[in-house]
């Protein structure tokens, strides 16, 4: 309730967990960015859509790991009716020992990196690539596994010498043609096709082997991540190229491909990495997957979705990064994590601090967080309205004052429209409350919050969620 103030308003009022403050209620799942709870970090992923469920295959990272992926392949899905419902499916293939799930390859204890998954009559086969190995092929009579490992790829006879390598299936990606014929699609810094025995799934034909499928020069710039389409008779290949998910069509699945444009891109108003991921279809919408960088490091990653059209002549505009993922916008009276952020500028970051607990830290002078979009309806203008965030400040030594402004379409005078200022006074550690008045908004706005802190070194606070609330 705002009845202290006499005038049309939002009030931010910012909380933290301690007891006797003002709670923020569990956050209510909405299939935001990150799609996954946010304790999981599946990265590098391939979305199928089998018997009514969407399932997400991919590499699995670590929080504050220190290289990439794991030694294990996880696998969740959701209901398509219900895309915020989402199940760990458990491990499907390990290289060792781990969670109770037994070693699935003999010949190597490494890591897995980006998989795929391939349908032929009736059963479900999962190529992982192994680092330093060769690529394990397995077998499912069910999507979700279990998975049995049934071979791997070897360097066929007879081939020639660049076939081989240690990255000999990098990212693979593999297509099942109408007529029944396979293609797997693999490489890094070099983009290959070969085809493989329908009959085996991983026996391959070295003689149609096809390099520089997607050309290593501008403007495909090819880098890793194939990954295979067809689509209304089109064969797509989504691809990386540095931090841009790039997509190229051909009307043969061995090309010649022709370059079609940049999906999405990481490292504009977010921190930079790597890319990977790929179009599925769900509810007659087209959705791109993608991962997004946290903990200050590139080796942790989570992942993303968002809409795409495949237009009638079969280009798919860029779209941008938000934090919407299957939603079309976020609702701002229900809690939202810091963690939804798709806007970090000024060297902030998403760090864990346990399971349960993500914040956005290192907030700076100048840092800016954003959320892109929410819908705050129709409204009514004199209406008094709440926004209540948890957060802490004095984290570190000498840390002092500051300020938090709130801003509604941009983060500058150009681009939007400042709504309030928070005043942050140097405190202790623990998650508390604050709260401060701002302007009414009613519509669909992106939500930016941006920090001034006098031009201090130190950090002004930690972020851990946020909601508004319509007073009575």
């Amino acid at each position: 309730m705002l009845s202290r103030c006499g005038f049309a308003r939002f009030s931010l009022l910012v909380c933290g967990l301690a007891s006797g403050v003002g709670l923020l209620a569990p956050a209510t799942a909405h299939a935001a960015n990150p799609i996954l709870p946010s304790w999981e970090y599946i990265p590098d992923t391939e979305p199928r859509v089998f018997n009514n469920r969407l399932y997400l295959y991919g590499s699995h990272d670590r929080a504050g790991s220190t290289k990439f992926c794991d030694y294990i392949l996880k696998v969740w899905s959701a209901p398509l009716d219900d895309l915020n419902d989402w199940r760990d499916e458990g491990i499907a293939l390990s290289t060792r020992d781990i969670g109770g799930h037994k070693d699935d390859i003999p010949w190597s204890d490494n890591e897995f990196y980006a998989p795929d998954i391939a349908v032929k009559d009736g059963k479900y086969y999962l190529y992982a690539q192994i680092v330093g190995s060769p690529c394990a092929v397995a077998v499912s009579d069910n999507p979700a596994g279990p998975f049995k490992v049934i071979s791997r790829i070897e360097v066929p006879e007879g081939a020639p010498r660049d076939f081989g390598g240690w990255s000999q299936y990098f990212d693979p990606g593999v297509l099942v043609d109408d007529d029944g014929k396979v293609y797997i699609y693999f490489g890094g810094g070099r983009s290959f096709m070969v085809q493989a025995d329908p009959k085996t799934m991983v026996d391959v034909y070295w003689k149609t082997l096809k390099k520089d499928v997607i050309p290593r020069g501008p403007p495909f710039n090819f880098q890793e991540a194939s990954s295979p389409k067809k689509i209304n008779g089109t064969y797509y290949l989504v691809f990386a190229a540095g931090s841009k998910l790039c997509y190229a069509t051909s009307k043969s699945p061995e090309g010649p491909f022709s370059f079609g444009g940049t999906i999405i891109q990481t490292g504009r108003d977010y921190p930079a990495g790597n890319i990977h991921g790929s179009l599925v279809n769900a509810n007659g919408q087209w959705y791109i997957t993608y991962h997004r960088m946290t903990n200050s490091t590139v080796f942790s990653r989570q992942v993303c979705v968002e809409k795409v059209n495949i237009e009638p002549d079969g280009s798919i505009k860029e779209v941008e990064q938000t934090s919407l993922g299957f939603q079309n916008a976020l609702d701002p009276f229900k809690t939202t994590p810091a963690e939804y952020d798709c806007v970090l500028k000024g060297g902030n970051y998403i760090t864990e601090f346990d399971s349960f607990t993500q914040a956005v830290v290192q907030n700076r002078d100048g840092a800016v967080i954003g959320y892109k979009y929410f819908d705050f309806g129709r409204g009514v203008v004199e209406q008094n309205m709440e926004v209540t965030f948890q957060l802490r400040s004095g984290q570190g030594t000498g840390q002092g004052a500051g300020q938090l402004e709130i801003w509604i379409d941009g983060d500058t005078a150009e681009t939007g429209k400042k709504i309030g200022t928070l005043d942050i006074p140097a405190g202790g550690n623990d998650w508390r409350a604050l709260s401060t008045q701002v302007s009414n908004v009613t519509g669909r706005h992106a939500v930016f919050f941006k920090v001034v802190n006098s031009g201090k070194p130190e950090s002004l606070f930690d972020l851990k969620a946020f909601r508004f609330v319509k007073a009575e």
